[in-house]
């Protein structure tokens, strides 16, 4: 016998439906050509912007172009070229260290399990999802990052703000097959339409399915 859907599955379903028609492909916005040099991406993105990252990482590749270059680099020359994304000091660190443990323990290549993800330095639940959801396709959670926090609450996916509560609420609520894909459109929706400070809630096309929690609806 089939489980009944509950009002808050139900609506969470018509905000996917929703997302899907307006951010149907699963592109991650960070450049990388394999798993690593997304893993390096993603720790450069703490508290910076993808487009300011995506600068970067040329640059980083270039002069690092393996897991192992990187393991064994000098860590100011690492510094000067992070240096724009912000705490350089801290993630010129954990590109190395991290890089240096994939070397050490797990054969220079990148694990595709939460627990082994979690070893490697500056790398948090967030950025394990990213990669076991985006590019392994094997999520274990939802990435929840300031646009997808935002986002679930004002859309009323969740009434917690605590990013580890946020997940565990839509990880009940949105089907396993949207779980790599759904951060990725709130991202995206987030910064072309549900802006953090002032919302474009009149040209929303989700407008009819939110109940703008904590929002004054505008223009």
């Amino acid at each position: 016998m089939p489980v009944k859907k509950t009002t808050l599955q139900t609506h969470a379903l018509d905000v996917v439906k929703q997302l899907k028609k307006l951010y149907p492909e699963h592109v991650i916005p960070l450049h990388h050509k394999n798993a690593w040099q997304l893993l390096c991406a993603v720790i450069l993105s703490a508290q910076c912007t993808d487009a300011r990252v995506n600068t970067i990482t040329p640059h980083l590749f270039k002069k690092y172009p393996t897991v192992k270059d990187l393991a064994y680099a000098d860590i100011k020359e690492v510094e000067k070229i992070i240096h724009s994304a912000g705490f350089y000091h801290s993630k010129a660190l954990s590109l190395i260290e991290s890089s240096k443990r994939l070397c050490e323990v797990f054969g220079g290549e990148v694990p595709q399990c939460m627990e082994d993800l979690l070893s490697l330095r500056g790398v948090a639940r967030k950025t394990a999802n990213v990669m076991l959801g985006d590019y392994f396709k094997k999520p274990a959670g939802i990435v929840v990052d300031t646009h997808v926090k935002r986002l679930s609450f004002r859309l009323g996916l969740t009434k917690q703000t605590d990013p580890v509560k946020v997940e565990k609420d839509l990880t009940k609520i949105i089907p396993y097959e949207y779980w790599g894909w759904i951060a990725i459109a709130l991202i995206l929706h987030g910064r072309q339409v549900c802006n953090a400070r002032k919302p474009a809630c009149l040209k929303c096309k989700l407008a009819d399915l939110c109940p703008h929690l904590g929002v004054k609806v505008s223009a």
